[in-house]
């Protein structure tokens, strides 16, 4: 791509708009996810009994194995949220900006 074409895609307002959102966006996610597994990694090290405490008198399954479980699904979870985001949002502005810079 030209150097002029690059810097009018760059001074675009949407551009910007697209690269602050989506930064932001990355960032407020990875956050979640780093809170969710240290919060595990925690727990293993320093609530070891808890984790062993069954759900029920007699049951096999226990709370650290839910909350193992937990922390996988939110990481799919998260993953979803960028994705329908960035279907509704940032294709729309990327189209957007292409269009406005040919």
């Amino acid at each position: 791509m030209a150097g002029a074409s690059i810097e009018k895609i760059t001074r675009n307002p949407k551009y910007q708009e697209l690269v602050q959102s989506r930064a932001s966006l990355g960032w407020m996610l990875s956050i979640a996810m780093l809170v969710i597994y240290f919060g595990f990694i925690l727990l293993v090290a320093y609530a070891k009994g808890f984790l062993a405490t069954p759900l029920a008198a007699g049951s096999v399954t226990t709370w650290g194995i839910l909350i193992g479980l937990f922390v996988i699904v939110s990481a799919f979870i998260l993953t979803g949220i960028y994705v329908v985001k960035a279907n509704a949002r940032y294709d729309a502005l990327t189209r957007d900006i292409v269009e406005e810079s040919k």
